[in-house]
């Protein structure tokens, strides 16, 4: 890949994985907007393990408290940490099964190819995001989570395995249309998105190296630059939380479904946008 497809690839995964805008779905329209061959599925993967390392540093006191705690749970003492991490596991579970069937039926090759799916789902999830936000109850603590709105949320996680729905967007448009706080919400959906972007990345990983698909150079020095900018990009979003709604994300993934409907429908093809 060209060094500038590198950075552009990093900025855009590192900034959109934890924004609640959708990191797959500008990565699929990176080579449709650019003109840019298609970076390929094993790149995705490599950039989102920057991600995941990214989230695992920012997080490491409740990364080591959730291990802590799973460790009690095994010599079977029940824990405040032992007990969000049963949670998490449970919430995770939805996006496996279903990413699993959607890797069995080949559906992420072709949605690869089609950029209208990605504008839809930025439009009306862009929508739910604002309305559960703005309507949403600011009256629940991680501390209150239960095995109920766990499973809920993971099952909105395991939505947002299709391009233009954004991860941490739904799992944070549940947790807020449950009564949970913003920063609760914020902070809840990246622990348990820990162990889906974990396991998809292995699991990808593995079947490259199996298949003899060879990780490169630039691939691997796109996942560093990746952890650095996903890096900044959680700090700075945990802060927003704590003072700003989820109005500006809801306005951009809008503003951005239409503009692409736009091009799409006029029959201008994406790669003479550049």
């Amino acid at each position: 890949m060209l060094i500038l497809q590198i950075v552009v690839l990093a900025f855009i995964q590192g900034i959109t994985e934890f924004l609640p805008i959708s990191s797959s779905g500008h990565l699929l329209l990176v080579p449709a907007v650019t003109g840019w061959p298609d970076q390929g599925l094993l790149t995705d993967v490599m950039v989102h393990m920057g991600s995941f390392l990214a989230v695992v540093v920012y997080f490491w006191r409740d990364c080591l408290n959730l291990l802590a705690g799973g460790f009690d749970l095994l010599r079977g003492r029940v824990t405040a940490w032992g007990r969000l991490a049963l949670l998490i596991v449970l919430g995770t579970i939805p996006a496996v099964l279903f990413g699993l069937f959607l890797d069995e039926i080949g559906f992420m090759d072709v949605v690869r190819q089609m950029p209208v799916i990605v504008a839809w789902n930025a439009i009306v999830f862009g929508i739910l995001l604002y309305l559960c936000d703005r309507f949403g109850l600011s009256a629940r603590r991680m501390s209150d989570m239960t095995w109920l709105p766990a499973l809920i949320i993971g099952m909105a996680q395991a939505v947002a395995i299709i391009p233009g729905v954004s991860r941490s967007g739904i799992t944070m448009t549940a947790a807020r249309a449950l009564g949970f706080e913003r920063p609760e919400a914020a902070r809840f959906a990246f622990l348990l998105g820990i162990p889906a972007i974990a396991g998809a990345g292995v699991l990808k990983l593995g079947d490259a190296v199996s298949s003899g698909a060879p990780i490169t150079f630039s691939m691997v020095l796109t996942a560093v630059l990746t952890f650095f900018v996903a890096l900044g990009t959680i700090t700075v979003l945990m802060r927003m939380v704590r003072h700003v709604s989820f109005l500006p994300f809801a306005i951009y993934r809008v503003a951005l479904g239409v503009v692409l409907l736009a091009v799409i429908y006029s029959g201008i093809p994406l790669g003479a946008v550049n």
